[in-house]
């Protein structure tokens, strides 16, 4: 009986180290996105609009967004070139043209950078609706 108790006290204690070094955060820069998408909801055709994405760097060392892609011209990230330090706040900045576009559209910015999983994303959705004539 004291085997079998110890056997199974055994496993849990393996489980839970598991269980702990799972959530053990690597050491290097982290980056750490507010909001992962966000919807404009219904524009017209030819609106420019545009969005923040929030966030932080809770690593260990310096944050280096070494580059911010989109999948067309459309679509044009302004992101900060210095790095970023631990605890420290920045934002991109995602701007959408929707001109010569109509319908259901969902754009995904990629953000590149020296963290420990380097490569992130975020994604803009929008109804583009067509423009109404002005008779």
């Amino acid at each position: 009986m004291k085997t079998f108790v110890c056997a199974v006290l055994g496993v849990f204690v393996v489980f839970f180290a598991m269980a702990q070094e799972e959530t053990e955060t690597k050491p290097g820069p982290q980056i750490s996105i507010e909001e992962m998408s966000f919807d404009f909801g219904d524009i017209t055709q030819g609106d420019k609009v545009e969005h923040v994405f929030a966030f932080e760097n809770t690593g260990t060392a310096p944050l280096i967004l070494t580059n911010v892609q989109t999948t067309c011209g459309c679509t044009v990230p302004k992101w900060p070139r210095e790095p970023i330090p631990p605890g420290e706040k920045a934002e991109i900045l995602v701007k959408f043209d929707s001109t010569g576009k109509i319908g259901k559209v969902n754009k995904v910015v990629k953000i590149i950078s020296n963290a420990v999983t380097p490569i992130a994303q975020v994604t803009i959705t929008t109804n583009i609706l067509p423009k109404t004539n002005p008779n």
